[in-house]
């Protein structure tokens, strides 16, 4: 549930990535402009990221989880409505409407993580994980060609009505299928000592409605900000995600104008790689566990298949010395296979958080991640602008790969679950 709950909110995101081509020439958007318009989700996602997690800790996964599918399919509503506005007023409407979906959007990741910190042992946890952020590949593979399908033969408004109706749908799926871990109707006794013993954290919504001492406090962030492990896995999830949203943002875009395919064959062309991307993120997960259950430690186990998939991603530098699509889409699948065989950020966020404070630790985790959402559009706008190619933001984006290895080699050292020291209220 939470893998199709993940797979809508990247589809909202790539839902202007597709349209862009079409919006770019509606509204005569420069690259550095449409840059800030594909960045203005992540501003307002970034701020959300600790009252979300403050929220989730205080009030439980499953209502602030469902209130933000809700609230994020009204505003994909709007913004296809926003099309037939003034065209002066158009542009501020739709990011100002980006702004409250990413707002809207904040506790999903975060609300993932403590979803599966409560119902997955350790040893099963990675590949849960790889499977709800594999959902950020498949959107692409599930929504790009009918995104691209949409705007060619209907316009791109409703690619966002699209989402809105679909999101709808979800809300009442969320209402019906999640229960915390001992209230769900079909589970045994058995299944929650086995989940519980193997370090499942089956009563963090237990106390869902009754506000804690820390959730919301400034004192726990700056315990967290105070951990060098932590910090590393900030870093190296601020790199990792400035690969996210290269290809959910620009790389449609990348294709239809560096290698001059149409809406329409782009759309469909994006999904090779995505798809790639998101086996790899499965594999990634199973790859790690496995290697935890063959006795090797935490940290080995984790760190492997990162520094794996972000030696493969760099291969993308190489499409800047070809002509040849092939050859490119070949190039292309293999860093989204590398980059998704790599990410297991919300992984070793669920085996490191300290007990009490999952939410809020993956709030700051997801905040640090998604300023790249910010970065990496204007970044690789004003490249393109001022280059007229591609060819230096793929060496960024390669670049930014071998930095999330030096986080994870140099800065994190150690994997373990914290224990912070008790704070005075």
């Amino acid at each position: 549930m939470i893998f199709v709950a993940s797979c809508f909110s990247y589809g909202d995101r790539v839902a202007l990535s597709v349209a862009g081509t079409a919006m770019q020439k509606q509204l005569a958007l420069t690259p550095v402009r449409f840059g800030f318009l594909l960045s203005g989700f992540s501003w307002a996602y970034v701020l959300g990221q600790l009252p979300s997690g403050g929220l989730l800790d205080r009030f439980g996964s499953k209502r602030v989880y469902g209130i933000s599918i809700f609230a994020w399919s009204i505003c994909a509503f709007l913004i296809g409505f926003a099309g037939y506005l003034p065209a002066a007023y158009i542009f501020s409407v739709i990011f100002a409407l980006r702004l409250l979906s990413g707002l809207a959007q904040s506790p999903v990741f975060p609300g993932n993580g403590r979803i599966v910190a409560a119902w997955f042992p350790t040893t099963e946890r990675g590949t849960a994980s790889a499977i709800f952020n594999s959902s950020q590949y498949f959107a692409l593979v599930a929504f790009a060609p009918i995104f691209g399908w949409l705007t060619h033969s209907h316009g791109w408004q409703w690619t966002f009505w699209f989402m809105g109706i679909f999101g709808l749908v979800l809300v009442l799926a969320w209402s019906k299928i999640i229960y915390n871990v001992p209230d769900h109707p079909l589970i045994s006794p058995s299944e929650i000592d086995c989940i519980e013993q193997g370090g499942g954290l089956v009563n963090i919504d237990r106390t869902a409605g009754k506000p804690t001492s820390r959730a919301l406090t400034w004192s726990g962030v700056a315990q967290l900000l105070q951990q060098r492990m932590l910090v590393g896995i900030y870093i190296g999830q601020f790199c990792i995600t400035t690969l996210t949203y290269f290809f959910i943002t620009w790389f449609p875009v990348y294709l239809v104008q560096a290698r001059h395919m149409s809406v329409l064959k782009g759309g469909f062309a994006v999904a090779l790689p995505a798809l790639c991307g998101s086996v790899g993120g499965v594999l990634g997960g199973i790859c790690s566990d496995t290697l935890l259950r063959r006795g090797h430690s935490l940290t080995f186990a984790r760190k492997l298949p990162i520094i794996a998939g972000m030696l493969l991603s760099v291969t993308m530098i190489a499409c800047n010395y070809t002509n040849v699509q092939a050859v490119v889409m070949f190039l292309m699948s293999l860093a989204f296979f590398g980059k998704g065989f790599g990410a297991l950020g919300w992984t070793v966020i669920a085996d490191t958080s300290p007990k009490e404070l999952i939410g809020l630790n993956g709030g700051l985790f997801n905040l640090f991640g998604n300023t790249a959402g910010i970065t990496t559009p204007i970044i690789i706008g004003f490249i393109v602008q001022k280059t007229g190619s591609f060819n230096g933001a793929l060496v960024f984006v390669g670049i930014t790969a071998l930095m999330a290895i030096f986080s994870y080699v140099v800065i994190v050292g150690e994997i373990k679950r914290l224990e912070l020291k008790p704070t005075s209220t």
